[in-house]
């Protein structure tokens, strides 16, 4: 039980500083919006996204750790990106990641 509220706890110190980010990058509040998953089908489908199995298994390669939640928008006028990853050592990040190159772009957090 201590377990589970420290990382509730942990997770919600993270948020702040991940939401105020994506804020700056354009988007409102951390999380899904509103047919985010359609969009980016749509772009995998047309070629013009590359699938999100494919950044989360490059970010997993490079850095450990586990994918927590994943939002797409905008970042410098191109699409993006922002996923939130937990560390090995807990921390939480938000990688933006270029949906079209599949390249990360920025980081915050961790």
């Amino acid at each position: 039980m201590k377990r589970l509220f420290a990382i509730a706890v942990l997770l919600a110190g993270a948020a702040a500083p991940a939401a105020s980010f994506a804020q700056d990058m354009g988007r409102p509040v951390f999380g899904a919006g509103r047919g985010d998953q359609e969009q980016a089908r749509e772009g995998v489908r047309s070629g013009r996204q590359v699938p999100l199995s494919r950044v989360l298994s490059a970010i997993a390669a490079r850095n450990g750790g586990r994918h927590l939640n994943t939002m797409q928008g905008d970042a410098g006028g191109r699409p993006a990106y922002f996923v939130q990853w937990q560390l090995e050592n807990g921390r939480v990040v938000v990688f933006v990641v270029d949906a079209e190159s599949g390249q990360i772009i920025g980081r915050q957090g961790g």
